[in-house]
């Protein structure tokens, strides 16, 4: 066959903008610093030397031009940045400065972030003592039911740094405030008007129980040593690749209403221990009185959301998770503030001058499209407090790290909005970046990891700014990983615009590759985003109604369902396998969740139908939803047995006619036929290794809600391709070939069966068991869902 291919690397496209900003954008040759598909104007994509990288080393290009300057680090990975080097020289210069100061003023930046012990209430010799910083505050004092609200009972003095404080004594051997205890911060103002506030680094509020439309309240956590809970259960080792499950406490119970901590702990812990996850994010778990915020208009930074328990019952969730082996993310909301007065951090505004607020003034301090404040990332005690809130989330509840929320929102002056982040390394490194919050976020993580070596950070960016995958100390942001945010957008729009049977295969892939492989990213085919009211899941898009009476598998399946059920399997699973470094997934989508979320509020008559995950349809036994359950575990299963996720990537063929993506993760070649009809019988492709393969992995098997068309115990032996040492007469450009079964709307991956496995084949006269044959046996045995893979082979090493 004769192939045409338009080859063309672009950086200047951003690996997060949206597939029509792609599209709309001129393609521009490159040193190759993403991971980008070729653009095919013929009928295949054929390997690209570029597609193929190893994660252990990072080569740079540099120019002759480069070579001469003294460039940071940074900038030696990537050479594209050269251009703005002054600019990410001035940022790490300003990141250093700022370092230096907390060293010398404060004694490092770990007790700089050791700022609970002073602010807020500690307890100290015999004393609680109460500290706030306050400035513009002209007197203040300590009121709540210790003192029946009697605020000129205990006055507060103030220090040249505008902190307030005022101690209170033991009373007969017990702390002078009870545990459990409402409390508030009352100042009056330059005008003599007294106002009530919640204390800023308060760790619990909550309403007064029973009263309808009542304000929060502060609470005084200060429970006894035996009412404290106590962690049994080690931090586990941080994982190889990241398997995220997203999830949301209060709306995490089949029951409509607000789950609390010990149900998710007790009864979702384990589905999602059993879908071979290693990590949980969890969101809204800061406090927010406003429960249809999703969790993002924070209130109290410090405290817990009271709406689903104690600080003490997440403490038993986090730790009954470490039991289980999955580490646990915080998403962390450090962007903005909410907007409320009364029980907000916005109440502490007085219309001070921004060195004596947390937030910045006029526009440059209100965020229009979220209705909330936004802080000053240069102001000292702003960075006190976020980066010991980052801290106390850290030791206080054992978390293992953090996603961090709206982070271009930071990263920038316009916030992104109304932006068209084209790719263009100038829309990263202007006048319009915020310095003071990326210098924020470097210290950030600076910390986190120093504290915690194995700890993850994840950047929620919809940019793609470069540097923000890059160690600190090469002049880098320094997040572990970023959110591919692009890929469910391209997703959405397929599977609104295009039918499937036009899909392109080069734009698939094109997305999914599209990232800079010197920055680690998170796949995800939707998450939360996705199914918030006003759209859809994945799976009610693709079968929507039909999902209401045509999920039976004791009826044969509609036309729609075998589709939907078909393609929701191949979508997740290949943007697990080549959309990046990780994968997420938001609680539900994995056995395809109907309908949408949406948080009880006026305009839906304050219900709660759609803000809880329906358990039973994957629990019961007859409803096509454990198919796709089932290979959510399977293809997690397989990432756990081979971490396919960190071996190198070999694109061999995006055939647009044929409908079909081959690609190699080390041993594995994976093969993806999106066409609506046509199974192919006899199909060949390509790979690297000779050999003999068997299945590991096959989405039209039974147990997958497939038609079994696939013969699991064949062995597929390799012919050679052209002549060796010349790619260009090879199929494909790889060296061997093998021919499979392709059934349409169906995924297979096959494995290399080791030398020595098969000449003990020959031996016994046995056939080693394919990685799918043991798991199902396995599970059949045991009586277990589809995950443990404790009896294969391991073939990793081979």
């Amino acid at each position: 066959m004769e192939i045409a291919i338009a080859s063309a690397v672009c950086p200047a496209i951003s690996p997060c903008s949206s597939s029509k900003e792609r599209q709309q954008q001129p393609l521009r040759s490159s040193r190759g610093l993403l991971r980008r598909s070729t653009l095919v104007s013929g009928q295949k994509i054929m390997a690209d030397p570029r597609w193929n990288f190893h994660r252990s080393v990072i080569k740079a290009v540099k120019t002759e031009e480069h070579v001469a300057r003294e460039d940071l680090p940074v900038v030696r990975v990537d050479p594209l940045l050269a251009p703005h080097q002054d600019h990410l020289k001035y940022r790490f210069s300003q990141y250093e400065r700022r370092k230096r100061a907390i060293e010398k003023y404060e004694g490092g930046l770990e007790k700089f972030s050791l700022g609970f012990q002073k602010f807020g209430f500690n307890y100290e010799d015999g004393y609680i003592v109460y500290r706030e910083w306050a400035p513009p505050a002209q007197a203040a004092q300590l009121i709540g039911d210790f003192n029946n609200w009697d605020g000129w009972s205990h006055p507060m003095e103030k220090d040249k740094y505008g902190v307030w404080s005022v101690r209170i004594p033991d009373v007969d051997g017990k702390p002078g405030i009870p545990h459990g205890s409402r409390v508030k911060f009352r100042m009056q103002k330059g005008d003599g008007q007294w106002i009530d506030r919640i204390p800023a680094w308060i760790k619990y509020a909550t309403v007064e129980a029973g009263k309808m439309g009542a304000s929060y309240d502060g609470i005084l956590w200060n429970p006894s040593e035996d009412q404290r809970y106590k962690f049994e259960h080690p931090r586990p080792p941080k994982p190889v690749v990241p398997r995220i499950y997203e999830a949301h406490v209060g709306m995490s119970s089949k029951e409509p209403c607000v789950a609390s901590y010990i149900d998710f702990a007790d009864n979702v812990l384990p589905r999602i221990k059993a879908n071979n996850y290693n990590t949980v994010q969890l969101m809204a778990v800061m406090e927010h009185s406003y429960y249809a915020s999703f969790g993002y208009h924070v209130t109290n930074f410090f405290g817990v959301s009271s709406r689903s328990g104690t600080p003490e019952e997440l403490k038993y969730l986090i730790d009954k998770a470490h039991s289980l082996g999955l580490r646990v993310l915080m998403d962390v909301v450090h962007s903005h503030a909410s907007n409320n007065i009364k029980d907000g951090l916005n109440g502490f505004d007085l219309g001070q001058q921004t060195q004596e607020s947390y937030f910045h003034t006029g526009d440059r301090g209100y965020h229009k499209l979220w209705d909330s404040r936004l802080f000053n990332y240069n102001n000292w005690e702003v960075e006190r407090f976020l980066l010991s809130n980052l801290r106390w989330w850290l030791e206080e509840y054992q978390f293992d790290g953090f996603r961090f929320d709206g982070v271009t929102s930071m990263l920038y002056h316009h916030h992104g909005i109304h932006m068209s982040f084209s790719g263009r390394y100038r829309d990263y490194f202007s006048e319009a970046s915020d310095v003071d919050a990326a210098v924020y976020l470097m210290l950030a993580n600076e910390l986190v990891h120093t504290l915690y070596p194995d700890a993850t950070t994840i950047a929620e960016d919809v940019s793609g700014m470069p540097t923000l995958g890059r160690p600190v100390s090469e002049g880098g942001v320094g997040f572990d990983y970023r959110l591919a945010m692009g890929i469910p957008d391209t997703w959405i729009k397929l599977l609104k615009e295009v039918t499937d049977e036009h899909w392109s295969m080069a734009e698939i892939a094109s997305t999914l590759l599209n990232r800079r492989y010197t920055e680690k990213a998170i796949a995800y085919a939707e998450s939360h985003d996705q199914s918030l009211v006003g759209d859809k899941t994945l799976a009610f898009m693709l079968m929507d109604k039909e999902m209401y009476a045509g999920m039976s598998a004791l009826q044969e399946q509609s036309i729609i369902i075998e589709r939907g059920i078909a393609l929701h399997k191949m979508i997740h699973f290949l943007t697990m396998a080549l959309g990046g470094d990780g994968y997420l997934n938001f609680m539900g989508n994995e056995f395809g969740h109907p309908e949408w979320i949406d948080f009880p509020r006026e305009g839906n008559k304050w219900s709660y139908d759609k803000c809880r995950r329906q358990w039973d349809l994957v629990d019961t036994d007859h409803l096509r939803y454990k198919f796709m359950n089932e290979f959510d575990k399977a293809m997690n299963a397989l990432e756990e047995k081979y971490h396919f996720l960190t071996l190198p990537l070999i694109v061999s063929s995006a055939h647009d006619k044929d409908k079909v993506i081959v690609f190699e993760r080390g041993d594995l070649v994976f093969v993806f036929n999106f066409h609506p009809e046509t199974t192919y019988e006899g199909y060949k492709i390509g790979c690297d290794l000779p050999g003999k393969y068997k299945i590991a992995l096959d989405s039209d098997a039974f147990d997958f809600g497939g038609r079994g068309r696939v013969g699991h115990d064949v062995d597929h032996f390799t012919s050679p391709e052209g002549i060796p040492g010349r790619p260009e007469t090879n199929f494909n450009n790889r060296p061997s070939s093998f021919l499979v079964l392709s059934p349409a709307r169906t995924c297979q991956v096959y494995f290399k069966v080791p030398e020595d496995a098969v000449q003990s084949e020959e031996e016994n006269e046995e056939p080693a068991a394919s990685v799918l044959q043991l798991i199902s046996q396995s599970a059949a045995q045991k009586d277990l869902p589809f995950n443990f893979m404790d009896d294969i082979p391991d073939f990793s090493q081979d």
